[in-house]
This record gives C-alpha cells, structure tokens and sequence, in this order.
C-alpha cells in the first residue's frame, strides 16, 4: 500500500512543478518555465507505468488516481502554457483572451468527456497539448496572428472526434513510435538548452515527430472508421 501511495504522491508532484513553471512566467524567465514544464512531462509519461505495476487501483480502490492525473495534467499541460501565451505576448492584444479562453475552455471540455481516453488507448479530440505547441510557436518567432490561427484551430480540433495515438500505449505502429519519441525528445532537450538560438536545422527537423504522430493518428482513424462502416 506505501508503494501505491507513492506513486500517487508522484503524480502529485507534477502539479508543483508546473507551479514552479507558473512562477518563472510571470518574472519572463520562459526557459526556466519550459524546463519544469518538461519535467512535469517526464512525470506524466512515467507515472502510468508505475501505477500499472504497483497496481494501485486495487491496493487503493477508494483513491481516484486518474482524476489526480487529469487535474495535474490541466494545470501543466493546458494553464501554464495559457499563462505564456498571455505574458510573452504571443498573439496580438485584442486576441489575446479570446485565444487563451478558446485553450481553457475546449480543454476543460476535452478532459471531462467519458471517451476522453478509449478502450484502445487513443485520446479522443485533440489532446491538449498546449505545453508543446507554445514552446513550439515561442522559438519559432511567428507573426501573431499565425500564432493565434494556430491556437485557435488546435481548440477547435478538441471537438472533433478524431483519434489521436497514445504514444506509450497504443498498440498499433509502437515501436517506431517510441523511438521517434526518444530522438524527438532529446532535440527538445537540446532545443531547450540551446533557446533562445535554436539552430533552424533542429528547429525544422524535431518537427519531423509531430508530424508523423499526426498523420499516424489520422490514418489509424480513417482505418477504424472504415471498419466500422
């Protein structure tokens, strides 16, 4: 039951570093918000595994451990990267709360719908990734509006019943997955170390992973509809 529980307390844990994160926004030390954001991420992608193997929801039937999951996910993936949208000046003025307000509220909508997360492990709408597409559009340096088209249209695709892989667990195609993970995932650490001057070789070439993860998902979705018909 200790280890049940500490496993929880690790899921907690991301909700403190996204606070960490929140402080470094607000004192525009957006690199430093980043990094505790990635931690954050590093928790979330690590935390399931643990729960599955210290088989928490029956040492602790009473203790919901996806909703302690879903609350630290919004704070980290969904509030800060609002926060940065908002402080750094990432759209235009006049769009700014409407373009924060579209990222909270579909999201808040996307995580409270019952096939948020389906059966067979795929996220239902865009997931919410809020954290990357900002650290994205930050380097990238975009004129504001295309910063705000962007948000506004990844807001939108939450309410689109399009499902998205989930990367450590969807079975289809995982192993090429994960290892595009792992090689997408030190180019963001370098990136981040390397930020503000991102060389544009890395910058365009970590897209690579994104895109392949969004054109995965809608093949796979297409796949499914299919079979369904």
């Amino acid at each position: 039951m200790i280890g049940a529980w500490l496993v929880h307390l690790y899921t907690a844990s991301g909700a403190c570093f996204g606070f960490l994160a929140l402080t470094r926004v607000f004192y525009n030390q957006y690199r430093e918000a980043f990094f505790w954001l990635g931690v954050a991420i590093v928790v979330d992608a690590t935390d399931g595994l643990l729960a599955r193997r210290a088989d928490v929801s029956r040492r602790l039937p009473h203790f919901n451990g996806a909703k302690l999951d879903d609350i630290v996910d919004y704070l980290t993936y969904v509030v800060v990267p609002a926060c940065i949208v908002w402080n750094a000046l990432l759209v235009p003025d006049r769009w700014g709360l409407p373009v924060v307000a579209a990222m909270l509220l579909s999201s808040a909508y996307g995580f409270n719908r019952e096939d948020a997360k389906t059966a067979d492990h795929f996220f239902t709408g865009f997931p919410s990734y809020w954290n990357i597409v900002v650290f994205y559009l930050y380097l990238a340096g975009w004129p504001l509006m295309i910063n705000a088209v962007i948000l506004l249209g990844l807001a939108a695709l939450v309410f689109v019943p399009i499902r998205f892989i989930y990367p450590s667990r969807t079975p289809a195609f995982q192993t090429p997955t994960n290892i595009l993970g792992v090689l997408w995932g030190l180019q963001m650490i370098a990136m981040l170390w390397l930020m503000p001057e991102v060389p544009p070789l890395l910058f365009w070439s970590s897209l690579i992973f994104p895109l392949y993860y969004v054109a995965l998902s809608f093949v796979l979705d297409r796949r499914r509809r299919a079979v369904a018909v």
